[in-house]
């Protein structure tokens, strides 16, 4: 006698009331075709859209979607025999809404592409982060207008930021920076005989992915006195400030790396802060004018080239015999901090 569903060897039941249903083909990998047609097309029928460039920009939105998906499919979308309780997949339609998603950024200004003022940046390297983004050029002067000391903000939410000496007016400043990211403003204003300069750039209405290729070069003059607030979201901040004459420095740094150079004469003492969560920072400090480094807060490693460790601070041999003195403090979670005496 044989009996209906009798369970085969390896213990897998037999019988027709035991066969599992045949497996649906997902339909995510037509859909991420679909999508990609979609842009294409959009590419040909509007000039000043470039999926190519709606793909770089957002291509984490479909890790994010994929695994919503995935979540949906695993918890709400399984029957207790393992298959799906409903035809299509949440990954399926996590797709669809994603496709939708990029289609309407792209479509709204996010895709925008070539005419006579962007430009592919082609002639970069694969590693340098910046394939395909449209960069633009600006460049602005600022002359001193009479002031005798100046106040400057500059606030960089991401980049590459190169502040030096060499100007003939306050400031000669060159920007490349992404279209998405918008434009940088520079203000500048009198009071007294103090002068008022603003640098910022207002990306809030603008989705920030992967690195940015923002590329600040200011110049300002050498022999103004100026009170220096720096504001960097992440990034990298190349300050000369061998000839540049100042009388305070505040630097606020998200993540990055910073080159600061204090060497050469000084006249008058100098008080500057380091703060944030800095990858590292390389400082050079002078030799023949005192200097103090206070470094507290959650530092990884301070590495002293030239400076005595004098409780918890490092001093150099000049410190407390010359006129001018720097006064630096270091605070906040800076990995790793290099001082060099030349």
């Amino acid at each position: 006698m044989t009996t209906t569903g009798a369970p085969e060897a390896g213990g897998a039941p037999a019988g027709p009331e035991f066969r599992r249903p045949p497996r649906r083909r997902s339909i995510v990998g037509p859909i991420i075709l679909i999508g990609f047609g979609v842009l294409f097309l959009m590419g040909t029928i509007r000039p000043d859209f470039d999926p190519w460039w709606v793909f770089w920009r957002y291509w984490p939105l479909l890790l994010i979607f994929v695994g919503l998906g995935q979540i949906f499919d695993h918890y709400w979308n399984r029957n207790p025999d393992g298959s799906r309780s409903h035809a299509v997949s949440g990954t399926a339609v996590m797709m669809i809404v994603l496709l939708a998603v990029v289609i309407g950024l792209g479509w709204h200004g996010t895709g925008r592409s070539w005419d006579n003022s962007r430009n592919w940046n082609w002639g970069h390297r694969w590693d340098d982060r910046n394939w395909g983004v449209h960069v633009l050029h600006n460049s602005q002067s600022i002359d001193l207008q009479g002031a005798k000391r100046v106040s400057a903000d500059i606030d960089m939410p991401a980049g590459l930021l190169r502040l030096s000496s060499g100007s003939n007016k306050l400031l000669d400043a060159n920007f490349d920076y992404d279209d998405s990211d918008g434009k940088p403003a520079v203000e500048y204003n009198v009071s007294g005989d103090l002068g008022q300069l603003n640098i910022t750039q207002d990306n809030s209405d603008h989705t920030h992915w992967g690195g940015s290729t923002d590329n600040w070069d200011l110049r300002v003059a050498p022999n103004v006195p100026i009170d220096l607030k720096l504001e960097m979201g992440a990034g990298q901040g190349n300050l000369d400030l061998r000839n540049v004459d100042l009388t305070h420095l505040e630097v606020h740094i998200g993540a990055g790396e910073l080159h600061v150079d204090l060497t050469g004469p000084r006249t008058s003492d100098l008080d500057a802060t380091l703060q944030g969560g800095v990858g590292s920072a390389f400082i050079r400090l002078p030799r023949d004018v005192g200097v103090r480094v206070n470094a507290s807060g959650g530092i990884g490693s301070v590495n002293a080239h030239g400076l005595q460790r004098d409780g918890d601070a490092y001093v150099n041999a000049a410190y407390g015999k010359t006129p001018a003195t720097i006064n630096m403090t270091v605070e906040g979670g800076v990995g790793q901090i290099t001082l060099d005496e030349e």
